[in-house]
Parts: C-alpha cells; structure tokens; sequence
C-alpha cells in the first residue's frame, strides 16, 4: 500500500486560508476606512454648505433688520406728528369755539344796563359772573341765553345787591349755562 503524507498539503491548505481570511480582513478594513472617509468628507461639505447658507441668511436677516429698525423710527416720528396735529387741531377747534362764545355772549349782553366781570368755560359748563342795574336785567339776560344755541340750562346761582359809590345800588350775579356741542364748520368740509 502506498502511503501518502497530506500533512504539508493540510498545513499549506491552512496557510492558505489564514491568509485569505487576514486579505479579506484586511480588505475589509480598508473598505471600511474609505467609505467613511467618504462620508465624512460629505458630511463636511453638507456642514459647509450649511455654514455659507447660514452666513448668507444673517446677513439678510441683518439688512432687513435694519429696514425694520429704520420703518419702527419712521412710524414713532409719524405718531408725534400726529399726536402734535391731533394738539393742534383740537386748539384751533377750542379757540374757533371760546370765538364763537365770546361772539355770541356779546350779541347778548343788554348794552349799557349790564356787563361780564369774568367768564369761565370748561368742556360742558359756562360759569359767568356780571353786574347789571336790576333784576329785570338779569332775567331779560338769562332768556337771551336760553334762546341762543350755545347754551341750555340757564341757571342763576346768586344774585347780591352791591352798593357803588355810595349811592348806586346795583346787583351782582353768577349764571351757570350748559354749553352744547359745537360742530366745527371745517370738519364739514374736509368730509366731503
């Protein structure tokens, strides 16, 4: 019988399979090593990308900011200029209207029996106080008032006799007149 030693043949076979497993490891590693190189570098390129997207995106953000900063200013000086001419409008008005009183207060005081000592007028009442020769007066006065349209609600709150020089004997008198709502003339106008 013939007898054959396979013991290199084996120890070479195994030789030969360790070092596939090792080239295939080896492989492997390598193959590992540039696909995640690979990914890296496109993570790094999406991260730039991001990155100048991000720089470009600030620096709209900042000169649309300034915009807004600079539209705020605007709308802050645009409401003191309203406010300023809401002031103004509302002075004329008043003055148009303390015209209009005075105007109509004088049409009314009987001449030459009567005068106004002072007048005060706030946003619903008129307080005045006067002198005239007698009581008549003051009523013929006071139904003038009442007659007008600048006024309702005559009221006289006192009446003191007040003796002048000695010998003239005149009285002293306080009204109390509600004032109705003027309709500024111009506001009609700049309606229409």
């Amino acid at each position: 019988m013939i007898r054959i030693n396979l013991l290199p043949f084996r120890l070479a076979r195994k030789r030969e399979n360790i070092r596939q497993q090792v080239s295939i490891f080896l492989l492997s590693v390598v193959l590992v090593i540039v696909g995640l190189t690979w990914y890296t570098l496109g993570i790094d390129r999406r991260i730039a990308e991001k990155q100048s997207e991000t720089e470009r995106i600030n620096s709209q953000i900042a000169i649309h900011k300034e915009k807004a900063d600079r539209v705020s200013r605007i709308q802050k000086r645009l409401k003191i200029l309203e406010d300023k001419l809401n002031i103004v409008e509302s002075l004329t008005l008043r003055r148009e209207e303390q015209l209009r009183l005075l105007e109509d207060l004088q049409a009314r005081v009987i001449p030459e029996k009567m005068w106004l000592e002072s007048l005060n007028a706030d946003k619903t009442f008129v307080t005045m106080t006067g002198i005239a020769f007698d009581n008549p007066t003051i009523a013929d006065f006071m139904k003038q008032l009442e007659g007008s349209d600048l006024f309702s609600e005559v009221d006289l709150k006192q009446t003191v006799s007040k003796r002048f020089d000695g010998n003239v004997n005149l009285k002293a008198f306080e009204l109390r007149c509600r004032k109705q709502p003027l309709v500024p003339e111009n506001t009609e106008e700049k309606g229409k």
